[in-house]
């Protein structure tokens, strides 16, 4: 009998160290991309969401209690590449969670989850190198929890799930991580910018399957895709929009022109 794919990621969501939950990430993408693991539809329902497992460090702080630091010093930079790698280390929760919450999806849901799990693993690994090459590791600075308290908050309703977390608080990275790549080269950092030029081209696929599979919801409901996105920023995300948005990365990443004028309205 084919395992079960929901089990496997609740497993992966479980893994509390980060050495167990990318070993555990890779060998589940390798075991569904073989065949051996299947959404089941005989699953036990998903348990309700709860943080997923975590190092003992980094400790968990207020966004705004985070220190400001610029690229001037060693430590400024690892504190700089530990907040990148905080954020893929909470993207691959957030990929597992996707696969195992949201049941009676189409096949294509989950290959596209679990392969974003995959990467975001890869990303954390790269980026925890290079941590390491500057005499830091993951855990050595502080970080915030807002990627995966917006998870809990959309854990009810996948298509708020889908048109929050990756087109909104994953999407920021399209914004900011261009100008981050120039301030690196400038500074003669190209180890660091080579990973985030990695990061920028992979992460535009992963928001557009956000987009994709919020335009599947809409469409099995019946509404408008423009209105709900702009509705769902209003109630949930007015708080974390920042702009300038990169309107190029993310009309290639599935946004239209009314969802980027919606963001810009909201956060100005």
């Amino acid at each position: 009998m084919r395992g079960d794919l929901h089990a496997a990621a609740r497993e992966c969501l479980r893994a509390a160290t980060p050495e167990s939950k990318v070993e555990r990430t890779f060998d589940v993408f390798a075991c569904f991309s073989r065949g051996e693991l299947t959404p089941r539809d005989d699953a036990d329902a998903p348990e309700p969401i709860g943080m997923p497992g975590r190092p003992a460090r980094p400790r968990l702080v207020h966004a705004r209690d985070l220190p400001k630091r610029g690229f001037g010093t060693t430590e400024g930079l690892a504190a700089f590449v530990h907040a990148i790698a905080h954020i893929e280390f909470n993207a691959i929760d957030l990929a597992w969670d996707a696969v195992y919450r949201y049941r009676g999806m189409p096949a294509q849901f989950y290959v596209d989850w679990a392969s974003v799990a995959n990467d975001e693993a890869r990303h954390f690994m790269m980026l925890r190198g290079r941590l390491r090459e500057l005499g830091f590791d993951y855990g050595d600075f502080d970080a915030h929890n807002g990627l995966w308290e917006m998870a809990e908050k959309t854990a009810h309703d996948g298509l708020a799930r889908m048109a929050l977390v990756p087109r909104v608080l994953e999407a920021r990275g399209l914004d900011v991580t261009p100008g981050m790549i120039v301030k690196l080269r400038a500074r003669g950092d190209d180890a660091t910018a080579d990973i985030l030029e990695v990061i920028l081209r992979e992460e535009v696929g992963h928001v557009a399957a956000g987009s994709r599979w919020f335009r599947w919801h809409c469409a099995q409901r019946g509404i408008e895709p423009q209105a709900t996105f702009k509705a769902l920023l209003a109630e949930y995300a007015r708080a974390v929009l920042y702009g300038p948005f990169n309107r190029e990365a993310r009309l290639e990443a599935g946004f239209d022109a009314g969802e980027l004028a919606s963001l810009e309205t909201l956060a100005n």
